[in-house]
């Protein structure tokens, strides 16, 4: 009966590794491409009070919230997908994870929401939009 127990016990933490690593190498494919990662970087303060106020604007969807707030539980956790000591994603991964997540938020409530709450500069939403593949209907446009 004990022997059974060690083989659940260490199926599930093999299943547990084979999710982390599917995770990591999902950040390695998906992560932002020359300078966008020092920018995302860069404005990442004003992404978490960007989410911050997404999570508490009662007019957004329920689900967007738990989403949102989900999102800004894992930024407080001080384990990460990949450890700060790697190379380039370690410090990167909470960037990576926030655009991911703002993307699906966007699909669901749209940019508007998003204008209305960042906290940064104009330049920090454009790069913000860039790095989730958003169109900022909300830019001026040239000229």
């Amino acid at each position: 009966m004990s022997g059974t127990w060690w083989h659940v016990a260490l199926a599930v933490l093999c299943g547990l590794v084979v999710i982390w690593l599917v995770f990591a190498v999902a950040l390695v494919v998906v992560r932002p491409r020359g300078g966008l990662l020092r920018e995302s970087l860069r404005i990442l303060p004003d992404l978490v009070r960007l989410l911050t106020r997404l999570a508490r604007d009662p007019d957004l969807p329920r689900g967007v919230r738990v989403r949102l707030g989900l999102l800004l539980g894992y930024l407080a956790l001080p384990v990460d997908l990949v450890p700060d000591f790697v190379p380039v994603l370690g410090y990167a991964d909470d960037a990576i994870v926030v655009v991911l997540a703002l993307r699906s938020v966007v699909r669901r409530v749209g940019v508007e929401p998003l204008r209305a709450h960042w906290p940064g500069t104009d330049d920090g939403f454009a790069t913000l939009c860039r790095l989730a593949g958003l169109h900022d209907s909300t830019a001026p446009g040239p000229g």
